[in-house]
């Protein structure tokens, strides 16, 4: 075949493909209406996750694995949209790393809405201005998000999803700006903290300063003659801002894990976690009648996390992951007993573990 020949060939695969995602999206109305008189979830990640991985599993190539999931990740994002529009609140402003999260879960057809605090984004789902939200809750150098932990204490939203994100950090300057006219780096705590040696080696005379999120430091160093960012490479093209060192943080395998909060508990998918509120009385043995259970059931725990419960001085709550899902047997017999033990016991939600996926560098 000669290359008008091909295009020809192309063109009428396109066609097919546009009739096939109009079909498709005709189902997705039909299920709709289905959803809506039975007053059933209109967002179903497990339902997702396992389109996924049966496309991966089917697929004879030469089209890469690898481009499946950002593909229907657009297509299921639009079809959503047909079903209900998906309102999804974000730590913003826009171009910060949550905010690329939201697009990578989400895709490009839901609404995405920046808020300016991580409580901010728990009142927008809490008082049903967004279905979901989307907070970061640890990073793989820096540990966790301590507000995100908090807000949970008196929040009744459960997590419906996690996301985790390979993330790169670059240093943004203003054109022209030379890494020895740097004064003052502007960027969010964790990220400073994330780039500590780097910055220590680079730029010693340059003061740290925080702001919000990193998008914000961004904005912020585009309005200084000396001043720099560490935030995404999206970010620096908001802002017209130009990448003058990229991969700067000093643990090369850097992750950032986000929780999907909601109003609805996720359904078991085989593959799960479980995340759990705990408050017990401070005595000798405490930690360890909280851990019992678990090790009693062979549940694997993932994560502890110690915050003061704001409650009484002194008083400690726990935030505990572990692999499985509350209908599970071995995770409901270990929480029922563990229900007895602590003063309280909060599962705040099971959801499908995430996997890890490509480094954010930008969309």
């Amino acid at each position: 075949m000669d290359l008008d020949a091909l295009r020809q060939a192309i063109d009428s695969v396109d066609d097919e493909l546009l009739a096939l995602l109009n079909r498709r999206a005709q189902l997705v109305e039909e299920v709709a209406s289905f959803k809506e008189a039975r007053q059933l979830p209109f967002y179903v990640p497990r339902r997702e996750r396992a389109i996924l991985e049966r496309l991966v599993a089917a697929n004879p190539g030469p089209f890469p694995s690898s481009a499946i999931k950002p593909v229907f990740q657009e297509v299921f994002s639009a079809c959503l949209s047909l079903e209900k529009g998906l309102r999804v609140a974000y730590l913003g402003p826009e171009a910060t790393f949550t905010h690329m999260a939201v697009t990578h879960q989400f895709g490009l057809s839901a609404r995405a809405q920046p808020v300016g605090t991580i409580a901010g984004v728990f009142a927008e789902v809490e008082q049903g201005r967004a279905d979901f939200g989307v907070v970061p809750v640890e990073n793989s150098t820096e540990g966790a998000v301590l507000h995100t932990l908090d807000t949970f204490l008196d929040s009744t939203l459960r997590i419906s999803a996690e996301i985790v994100l390979d993330i790169t950090q670059c240093l943004l300057v203003r054109p022209g700006l030379e890494l020895s006219g740097v004064q003052r780096v502007y960027s969010h705590p964790q990220a400073l903290g994330q780039c500590r040696k780097w910055l220590a080696a680079n730029l010693p005379q340059a003061a740290q300063v925080e702001t919000p999120s990193t998008a914000e430091a961004a904005r912020v160093a585009r309005e200084d003659t000396s001043g720099a960012a560490i935030a995404s490479e999206l970010a620096g093209r908001l802002h017209d801002l130009v990448v003058a060192a990229d991969a700067i943080q000093d643990v090369v395998d850097n992750a950032t894990r986000f929780l999907v909060i909601g109003r609805e508990q996720a359904h078991a998918t085989g593959k799960d976690r479980t995340s759990v509120l705990l408050l017990v009385k401070d005595g000798p043995g405490a930690l360890l009648r909280l851990l019992q259970p678990f090790s009693d059931e062979g549940v694997n725990l993932t994560k502890i996390e110690s915050r003061p419960s704001r409650r009484r001085p002194w008083e400690s709550a726990f935030f505990v992951d572990m692999e499985g899902h509350i209908e599970d047997a071995k995770v409901a017999r270990a929480l029922a007993t563990l229900a007895g033990r602590a003063e309280t016991c909060k599962v705040l939600g099971s959801y499908p573990r995430a996997e890890r996926t490509q480094r954010l560098e930008g969309p």
